[in-house]
């Protein structure tokens, strides 16, 4: 995945080999001249790392953010994989920001360029709505990966979305189902949810942002915190995607 896209492994880049797998050593290959080159070579020329879901997010308030560290964590529950927080870049000014309140960013988590996207497994977005659709800073990040774009670079890349809402007809579903556009114009591979979350996504007694689309939250004006059933949602994202990402690895065991 990464690079070349999808389940099918870049020839530049070194394939991951998952923690777990009982037998990393791959198998004999050849150079582009058809050369065979010996084992020994190959196996020093691999790259023993854990598969990795980049979780790259916009976050105004701290909401957005809270389901990105909890998907982090549900990613990070399954053997071999690990999840990497990334901010996209602000467009608003300082003084606008400053007007709206908006607090400062911690400086634990980096921004992310376009190009680095080619370097995951797979990749969850995470936004909140602006009229039933993305904020215009993740559409701006989208709108920067028009060279990736060009050449096809994320196409079967796992990808899938989480969102935040002010109320509780704003686009929980719609804000991720506008967003399919992006995926498949890149030739990426959309991972909803469903409703693998299971009992916890029929239960009416509470308030509960997320969807079959992906994970959510409600931050009605601004003051509202996740609740344990939001966040416990978004970990249950983070997991199963880790779990799909796993699958598309050819040397994964199914």
């Amino acid at each position: 995945m990464g690079k070349g896209g999808g389940c099918f492994p870049s020839k530049n880049r070194v394939p991951a080999v998952v923690e777990s797998d009982p037998d990393p050593t791959p198998n004999p290959v050849s150079d582009d001249d058809g050369v065979s080159i010996p084992i020994e070579t190959v196996n020093q020329m691999i790259e023993f790392r854990k598969l990795r879901i980049f979780i790259v997010f916009y976050s105004m308030y701290g909401h957005v953010e809270s389901l990105a560290r909890n998907i982090k964590k549900g990613v990070e529950e399954v053997d071999g994989v690990e999840g990497v927080l990334y901010r996209v870049s602000e467009t608003l000014s300082p003084e606008t920001l400053s007007a709206m309140k908006v607090p400062p960013k911690g400086d634990d988590i980096p921004e992310i360029s376009a190009e680095e996207l080619v370097e995951a497994d797979g990749l969850l977005f995470g936004f909140p709505t602006r009229y039933g659709s993305m904020s215009a800073q993740m559409k701006a990040f989208f709108d920067s990966t028009g060279s990736l774009w060009r050449e096809q670079k994320l196409a079967g890349v796992p990808a899938g979305f989480f969102v935040s809402t002010g109320t509780q007809g704003g686009g929980q579903e719609t804000t991720a189902w506008t967003a399919i556009t992006q995926l498949a114009h890149h030739g990426m591979l959309y991972v909803p949810i469903g409703y693998t979350f299971g009992a916890g996504m029929f239960k009416m007694d509470s308030i509960r942002g997320g969807s079959p689309y992906g994970a959510g939250v409600f931050s009605g004006d601004g003051t509202r915190e996740p609740s344990e059933r939001e966040l416990e949602l978004a970990q249950h994202q983070g997991r199963y995607m880790a779990l799909i990402v796993k699958r598309f690895q050819p040397d994964s065991q199914h």
